[in-house]
Formats: C-alpha cells, structure tokens, sequence
C-alpha cells in the first residue's frame, strides 16, 4: 500500500503524523520526498536510518496531540551523536496530517500547514520551476542553513524512484562504480575506513563498527555492494547485510571466495541464498575496475526494472 493510501485510511480513525524528508546533504540512506506516515501504535514506509527513523518516529508521535496541520521542521546530522555512520545531513517535516494530497502541491508554513495543489501542466518540466507561482522552485530547500519559517512556500519534494545504494570501499572499482553511478536512478551512499579515502569526493569516512551497523540497517528497497580492502570486513559486513531486509546483497570476489563466505555463513546460521557473489551482470567479463563497475551498475538497473 502506498504511503498516501494508508494515510488516508488510518486519518478516518485516528491522528495521523507525516515525515517528509526535505533536503539532503552528502551521504544519506533517502533522498528527498521519502515519506513515513506514524500513528500511535504503527508506522507505514521508511526515511532509513535506524537511529534517526527512531528519532523522527519520537517527533511524530509527539505532534499527534496537538491539532491538525501542526508542523516542525528538523535538522538531524547522521553522525555518532545519532548512532549514524552516514555523515550527511536530513532536514525533515513533521507535521500532524489535516488531508492527504498525493499530487504535487505548493507547502505554505503558517499557523498550520497549507498545501495548494499543483497540476503537472502548471510546471515547466526543463527547469522544474512551478507556472502558477515562478518564485518558488522544486529543490529549493537546503539541508543546511535557517530552518523555514512561518510565511515560507516551497514545492514538496516528490522521491524519485532511485534505488538507495550502499556501497562499501572506495577502492579503484569503489570508485569506478561512484563515478558511473552519476545521473542514474541511484541514491549513492559510500564508505570506507581508510583515512586516505577522505581525499575522495563523496566518501564517508567510519570505523568498521560504524559500517557494519550501516549494512544491518539497510531498508528492504536498497542494494548493499560490498568491496572494502579487507576480506574480514568483507565478512562482517556481507554477515550484517543478510540479516538487513536489503533487496540485493553484492560482494566482490571470485568463486573461491563465495565458497569460504558461504561456508563460514552457513556455520553461523546464516542463509547466504541472497548473496550475489561475483557481482556483476552475466555476459560482461572483465577484471578492469571500469567493466566490473559498468556491469555491475547494470545488473543493479536490472533489479530495479524488475521491481
């Protein structure tokens, strides 16, 4: 069930709260329009995180006392503060639900929060830039910076269908993987624990603590890729990632080492049936960082077309 679906059935019987993620920076598990609607007892839909989906949760639920259209806006930096390894920052609203509108719409902060319906015939599809009003423009709330106020309008942000992307190890095909992963349906979050790798534009820096713990919480529509420079991090994470509900678990190796993981798994009580180990779309042969990176980018579009 969608979001906006079981919105509108609970909001019959109950108060309803609404996260929004609004803006991102760096490394984040969503990207912005990523919704998870709570009520006092559930949730439906995921930010990501863990710690800071717990967080937003804890907003939320405070807000359902208060009356409808009531809203805040919330800076969480995904840092050890939270228990993230992440290292971007989320701004996101939460709001107590008055109505439920699925269609894109103009957000008013004020005493409680107003949304104006916005057709797809009143936007200028090449600049993103809304016809019925030209000062205000998708994508125009920042993940850092004064918090929007009472009086600020802004185009919701509405979550492409990108696929959350773990990727551990920013090694020559960490790397050639980042670099091709731009402009495709992927919502990059990349990790390593070597100081050097803080050279690297788009790197978050954890310790393998931090990483492992980030592979647990990868939500069911994400694909975790698994490359570090160490084959006991390898493990760990590739053990972390299995027991996440990750819809692709990819890890980087020959057969050889597929048989040792799958075996040390299997002596450990871990199903190992998801791991994909080589990675890589079949047919695309090649040790060059370049190819393993294209044809894994592919095979990660092929899963995606298949959703």
């Amino acid at each position: 069930m969608s979001w906006a679906g079981f919105a509108r059935a609970a909001l019959a019987a109950e108060p309803v709260a609404l996260v929004t993620v609004l803006a991102t920076e760096g490394s984040a598990p969503r990207g912005p329009g990523a919704r998870m609607v709570v009520t006092a007892g559930c949730q439906h839909g995921t930010i990501g995180g863990g710690a800071l989906e717990h967080q937003a949760a804890a907003q939320a639920r405070a807000i359902l006392g208060l009356p409808p259209g009531s809203w805040r806006v919330q800076d969480y930096p995904l840092g050890p503060l939270l228990g993230q390894c992440c290292g971007g920052r989320v701004r996101l609203l939460v709001e107590r639900l008055a109505e439920v509108i699925e269609e894109p719409a103009i957000i008013t902060l004020g005493g409680t929060i107003q949304r104006i319906r916005l057709p797809g015939e009143g936007r200028d599809p090449a600049s993103e830039v809304s016809q019925l009003d030209p000062g205000v423009r998708r994508g125009a709330i920042s993940a850092r910076g004064p918090l929007p106020v009472s009086g600020n309008s802004f185009a919701e942000p509405t979550e492409t269908d990108a696929m959350p992307l773990f990727l551990f190890g920013a090694g020559h095909v960490g790397q050639a993987i980042a670099a091709r992963a731009q402009g495709l349906p992927l919502h990059l979050a990349w990790f390593d624990t070597r100081p050097e790798a803080a050279e690297t534009p788009g790197v978050v820096l954890a310790n393998e603590d931090e990483m492992v713990a980030c592979a647990g919480e990868a939500p069911a529509d994400a694909a975790v890729v698994i490359l570090t420079h160490d084959h006991g991090l390898d493990y760990r994470l590739t053990e972390a990632a299995l027991g996440s509900p990750a819809h692709f678990v990819g890890l980087i190796g020959s057969q050889t080492k597929r048989a040792r993981f799958v075996s040390r798994l299997d002596k450990a009580g871990i199903d190992a049936g998801r791991l994909t180990c080589p990675i890589g779309l079949a047919g695309i042969d090649g040790k060059e960082p370049e190819v393993i990176a294209i044809a894994t980018l592919a095979q990660l579009l092929t899963l995606r077309q298949a959703a």
